[in-house]
């Protein structure tokens, strides 16, 4: 091939060469924005939501919850209780069995280094293995924490995945009933403190119970299992409770009619007890006279504290947790049952509603807002046996429960009161007013005297800006619905004077000059004046006045 040709080639080859580039390089980008694509990540919306039958607690809320606590542990303390505190989680084992059908709303956690763990269900089952652990024979204890159990909530209504109780238990051998109507009067007292004055305790007892289910004849086996569906009468009529123990718990229909007879019963403690005395038949088996002799030593001791009004014998409790053994007690108000149409209302909210949106609050009552009874046998569940092969001593024990939300729930209905409650306890706002080319805000004389009422014990507030003009500080003032002012002017406080002010009064006098040095007693003075009856917005949202 001649020089020439061979130079026309090599010229082809290198144009055909780059007429390609372009085409490669806009592959070689696009592969690269492929990848590009594949790799980034989109961002992640998080769903802001709380898990179904949990809420956020805050503001007004906050406060109420906080001044039941306050008013509860009161009253625990003042019948000699200690307060403990324990996991929020136990070990599986312990809380399995405790609690008959219930169990299955009890929470399971995943298996975390070798341990099955589930969050507590109450606070009893912990409380008694507590005692088992520690060897202790005598106790009164206190415990305010949450509880978590799945079930259906009723969020306005109380009913609640997350909440807290507010226990009190007595452990140890005493005489027969004396610490069981105790529980029944810190019951009283707690309900009364928080200005729940309309309500009913039921009592009743296992052992009575029992014995109606024995000589109605029911079998041994059976006996837990009808008493759960005795505990339903609260919610279902006898012709539903019914059938349920003759179609799920197999008891004939001619035992059931005579359950029926008995569990209808209810009254005065005095009256219902002269009336089952009579009855020949109960009165022969063994537990139940042993449990109508407890009732009847039980009136003696209410009558003595005074609070037999408020308690109605009534032979449809039942409680439907296993580990109770003896005396029963909750107590209902108005609101405890659920509507006359919730048959109707609850087959109109599932028709509208998801599955997993559903909220119970239409179709069901407040129910119990407190309740308890004696279990002396759960903490010998713990103890199992000595060294000897035999059954370990139990420790006997009674208790009674709050439920805080329910009873939150009652206490906002005061609407009027609640609307007084302030989020923030904010007595006193320091301010500072004047102006010039020299005026600075006065900053640290305001936290100077700030920090003056702080060691008095009185809440107090400033602004965090060294200049601020006086509407931005009355306005801070009124968000948090302070009542009092400490004004420094500028002038009179080089003087040695500051000023007193009621706030929130609509009179628009300049308020009291004083010493400077006299600012605590002024401002005591004017706290007291503002609380005409020494009882502020919070207690007499719970006294409901």
């Amino acid at each position: 091939m001649s020089t020439e040709a061979t130079a026309s080639v090599s010229k082809a080859a290198a144009s055909a060469t780059n007429s390609e580039k372009p085409v490669l390089n806009a592959e070689k980008k696009q592969v690269k924005s492929d990848h590009a694509r594949k790799g980034k990540k989109k961002p992640h919306h998080f769903n802001l939501k709380v898990p179904k039958g949990t809420k956020d607690w805050a503001d007004q809320d906050m406060v109420i919850r906080e001044a039941i606590f306050k008013k509860l542990t009161a009253i625990f303390r003042e019948h000699g209780g200690v307060t403990i505190d324990t996991p929020v989680f136990e070990l599986r084992e312990i809380l399995e069995g405790k609690y008959g059908e219930d169990s299955k709303l009890i929470y399971n956690l995943e298996d975390q280094g070798g341990e099955l763990t589930s969050l507590r269900y109450d606070l009893t089952v912990p409380f008694a293995r507590y005692v088992a652990m520690n060897g202790i024979e005598k106790m009164k204890r206190y415990h305010i924490a949450k509880v978590y159990r799945r079930d259906q909530p009723a969020m306005t209504k109380g009913r609640m995945r997350e909440f807290y109780q507010c226990d009190f238990d007595v452990a140890g051998e005493y005489d027969s009933m004396v610490p069981d109507a105790e529980m029944l009067k810190i019951m009283v007292d707690g309900l009364t403190q928080l200005g729940i004055n309309k309500f009913k305790i039921k009592l009743n007892n296992r052992k009575i119970l029992d014995g109606i289910f024995k000589v109605c004849g029911v079998k041994d086996k059976d006996v837990r299992r009808v008493s759960s569906a005795v505990d339903k009468l609260d919610k279902l009529p006898w012709a539903d409770v019914k059938k349920e123990m003759c179609e799920e718990k197999n008891q004939p229909e001619e035992v059931a009619d005579l359950i029926g007879q008995y569990v209808k019963l209810s009254g005065p403690i005095r009256d219902l007890l002269a009336k089952l005395k009579a009855d020949d038949k109960l009165m022969s088996n063994e537990s139940a006279n042993e449990g109508i002799s407890e009732i009847e030593a039980m009136a003696d001791y209410l009558e003595a504290f005074k609070i037999d009004n408020y308690i109605s014998f009534d032979m449809s409790l039942a409680r439907g947790l296993d580990y109770y053994t003896g005396v029963i007690y909750e107590c209902v108000t108005e609101q405890s049952a659920p509507p006359k149409d919730a048959a109707e209302k609850k087959a109109k909210a599932k028709h509208h509603k998801s599955k997993g949106d559903e909220d119970a609050s239409e179709y069901v009552g407040v129910g119990s807002i407190a309740a308890g009874g004696r279990y002396d046998n759960l903490v010998g569940m713990f103890l199992g046996t000595n060294s000897k092969g035999k059954k370990a001593k139990s420790i006997p024990c009674v208790g009674v429960s709050f439920g805080v939300e329910r009873i939150f729930s009652l206490i906002k209905q005061r609407s009027e009161l609640v609307k007084k409650v302030r989020p923030v306890s904010t007595q006193v706002f320091v301010m500072a007013f004047g102006g010039g080319k020299d005026w600075n805000g006065l900053l640290p004389e305001r936290m100077a005297i700030a920090a003056k009422l702080w060691d008095a014990g009185i809440e107090t507030e400033y602004m965090y800006k060294k200049k601020v003009n006086p509407r931005k500080q009355f306005d801070a003032a009124e968000k948090v619905g302070c009542p009092l002012a400490v004004i420094l002017g500028k002038q009179e406080f080089a003087d040695g004077k500051i000023r007193v002010k009621e706030l929130g009064t609509g009179q628009t006098d300049e308020g009291d000059l004083v010493p400077i040095d006299d600012v605590v007693k002024e401002v005591k003075k004017h706290l007291d004046s503002l609380n005409d009856d020494g009882v502020d917005e919070v207690s007499r949202l719970l006294r409901g006045d």
